[in-house]
């Protein structure tokens, strides 16, 4: 049987974009029943939340490909509202997330999840699969459009990850990523970090467990509207970092 994936969606303050990437969803995945998608609302406020519903139900209404939407009471951060969305993966064998903006394509969104199906396949018996990370690498056959000033600081956090972890990562901010359901449980009590730097937390912790993460390059465009401001955020993600390394173990 082919590998089943629960994908989330978080969303904060998402109801004026998320529209566009939830029609292509749609079109791209058909009735794929090994894949269902849940968008989790990380506590925007009632009234964004409500708005958020109109928009969402009107579009994923009656479509199997979707469940129902989770409406976190107070805001979580990504990572949080992440982690909240996989706690109710119905025994999936993967655990997914991707960014509402649609950066990561709905067609790259697929094609990386029929990779992370295919592993499962030829892996079995074998132990767990490798997670798949996405990542903006500039290379034959693939197109990164994104702005400079966002570019730096992708490269400058990048290089900060890899050197005060010890860890060589290219991207650890993509905003798409699959990990085996198996792999995410034995790591998930060790998981501290629920803003943005969420993902070099949840790399850290895969990799001290002994699971291999591949990161497969992906097309991505730049969508207006994100929410990182660049000297605030990158203070954040420079704490965080910090705090990460304070927290790292081997795995026992």
């Amino acid at each position: 049987m082919t590998a089943t994936v629960h994908l989330v969606i978080p969303c904060f303050q998402e109801s004026l974009r998320i529209a566009p990437f939830l029609r292509d969803l749609k079109a791209v995945f058909g009735t794929n029943c090994q894949t269902k998608i849940m968008l989790v609302e990380d506590g925007s406020g009632a009234a964004e939340q409500a708005r958020f519903l109109s928009v969402v139900e009107s579009i994923i209404r009656d479509c199997p490909l979707f469940t129902p939407s989770l409406l976190l009471p107070e805001n979580l951060g990504k990572g949080g509202a992440v982690y909240a969305g996989w706690a109710q993966h119905d025994d999936a064998d993967w655990l997914a997330f991707v960014d509402a903006d649609g950066s990561c394509s709905a067609s790259e969104t697929k094609r990386l999840i029929e990779l992370a199906q295919s592993s499962s396949s030829l892996d079995a018996g074998k132990g767990s699969p490798p997670a798949l990370f996405a990542s903006r690498v500039k290379m034959l056959g693939r197109q990164v459009d994104r702005q400079f000033k966002r570019h730096l600081m992708g490269r400058i956090y990048a290089t900060l990850v890899s050197e005060l972890l010890h860890i060589p990562v290219y991207d650890s901010q993509c905003g798409l990523k699959l990990v085996p359901r198996a792999a995410f449980e034995k790591i998930s009590n060790r998981l501290s970090i629920k803003g943005f730097a969420f993902d070099a937390d949840l790399l850290v912790n895969l990799l001290d467990a002994g699971q291999d993460v591949v990161e497969v390059p992906i097309d991505w465009h730049e969508t207006p509207g994100g929410k990182i401001q660049l000297i605030r955020d990158s203070w954040r993600m420079f704490r965080d970092v910090l705090r990460i390394r304070g927290n790292r173990q081997p795995a026992q």
